[in-house]
């Protein structure tokens, strides 16, 4: 007689999301990103499915040292609409580093999740930092139940 053993199945009861620090100076902007990228998915643990929030939690510092490669500084362009007649805004990636530096790493890193619900819910697990300092020592800190 045969014994038939069941897969396992990941629950949503068996996730428990990790908070992790990456720190971005130096690193290469698209390079850095398709690191994050994977730990927000959860396809770096073994117990990924498609249809769970299975990542952890990543907390991005230095994000004003991060590191573009060529003429993408003058070159490269963001793009942004109010919704309104003529309200297409346009800036370079220069310019957005002055301003806003976590955006940048943000749209590189929305551009790598998928473009779904579930998507949405894993970029809202990343948190961008200009500077060296996060308020989220506690959660850090402390051990995964």
């Amino acid at each position: 007689m045969a014994i038939s053993s069941k897969p396992y199945e990941t629950k949503a009861s068996d996730l428990k999301p990790a908070w992790r620090v990456m720190d971005a100076e130096g690193k290469t902007l698209g390079r850095f990103a398709s690191e994050i990228a994977p730990v927000l998915t959860g396809k770096d643990k073994p117990i990924y499915v498609p249809h769970l929030l299975c990542g952890d939690y990543v907390i991005v510092i230095n994000a004003e040292k991060i590191h573009v490669t060529g003429n993408k500084r003058e070159q490269k362009r963001y793009y942004r609409h109010s919704g309104y007649m003529g309200g297409l805004k346009e800036q370079t990636l220069k310019q957005m580093m002055d301003k806003t530096p976590d955006r940048v790493i943000k749209a590189a890193v929305k551009g790598m999740l998928p473009k779904s619900a579930l998507g949405r819910k894993m970029l809202s697990r990343l948190k961008i930092y200009s500077g060296a300092d996060h308020p989220h020592e506690a959660q850090v800190g402390a051990p995964s139940k």
